[in-house]
């Protein structure tokens, strides 16, 4: 009886001394800007984003340093975050739950086909399709962290999914991020208009003249042709917008070349807007 009686004092001990320490665990607490406290375990924080877990879970999340006012870790340090005002009708909700699970979506990116414009109307959807593959070729040396789907992937669920671009319109980001997988969609446009002409003009004579055995002049004769070329060039633009499997844009910028060109190339102006996005790595 009395070897049971220890065993359950034993028990009992070691139960409350469990629960204590569970009591004990101190975890990190984020504030949002829109009020919220989250309690997690913080486990990197970037220039621009604070990564963290659930207590109890393994999942992995991120978070926007833009949408953190303050966070107080588990140490008791207080770290406050300067707000910058992202306008809340363009960031709309930006949630850290995902329709899908964070190892379906978490930290992937697809680019759609680029729309393309000439002179303000739908030109060659094969530019599109360049742009779009210069843009997975560039952002692909640059993407550390991150896992860029090849297009021929993407435009292959969108078509199975009945995302062609006659519809795309009628789809959210939020659709399309759970139909490709992907935490961020790229989207972007080339915008091809007419510029100023050019032309050049060139002539060429030749005079010859003959003589007699006696080096007199006996006729002279002329003779000439002329060329003449000229070439269109063309202001292009490139304008891009990044979202996220929330509908929430992260980023929309355009920019023109600074030279028009005679051949319409746009890779000026997506290298300088890819650069400067937030999914780039230096």
């Amino acid at each position: 009886m009395k070897k049971i009686y220890l065993l359950m004092l034993c028990l009992s001990i070691v139960t409350c001394s469990f629960a204590q320490n569970q009591s004990q665990v101190k975890v990190d607490i984020i504030k949002k800007s829109n009020g919220e406290e989250i309690k997690v375990k913080i486990i990197r924080i970037t220039d621009a984003e604070v990564s963290f877990i659930y207590t109890g879970e393994t999942a992995e999340y991120v978070i926007k340093k833009a949408d953190i006012s303050q966070i107080v870790h588990s140490s008791g340090r207080l770290e406050t975050f300067s707000s910058m005002g992202t306008p809340a009708n363009t960031r709309q909700a930006d949630q850290i739950t995902m329709s899908a699970t964070p190892a379906d979506h978490h930290n992937k990116i697809a680019i759609i086909p680029f729309t393309y414009l000439m002179d303000n109307q739908p030109g060659a959807a094969a530019i599109g399709l360049k742009a779009q593959q210069d843009a997975y070729s560039l952002l692909g040396q640059h993407s550390a962290g991150y896992k860029i789907i090849d297009p021929r992937t993407t435009n292959a669920a969108l078509i199975q999914a009945g995302v062609t671009p006659e519809k795309m319109m009628g789809f959210t980001m939020k659709n399309l991020c759970d139909i490709l997988g992907v935490e961020y969609i790229i989207d972007g446009t080339v915008t091809q208009n007419k510029g100023y002409s050019t032309s050049t003009t060139s002539t060429n004579e030749d005079t010859k003249i003959k003589r007699n055995d006696a080096d007199k002049v006996k006729g002279i004769s002329n003779s000439g042709s002329s060329y003449s070329s000229a070439a269109q060039r063309y202001d292009i633009s490139v304008s891009l917008q990044i979202y996220m499997d929330n509908n929430a844009s992260i980023y929309n910028a355009s920019h023109k070349a600074f030279l028009s060109s005679t051949d319409g190339s746009y890779s000026a102006p997506l290298e300088y807007l890819l650069k400067r996005c937030p999914l780039y790595r230096r």
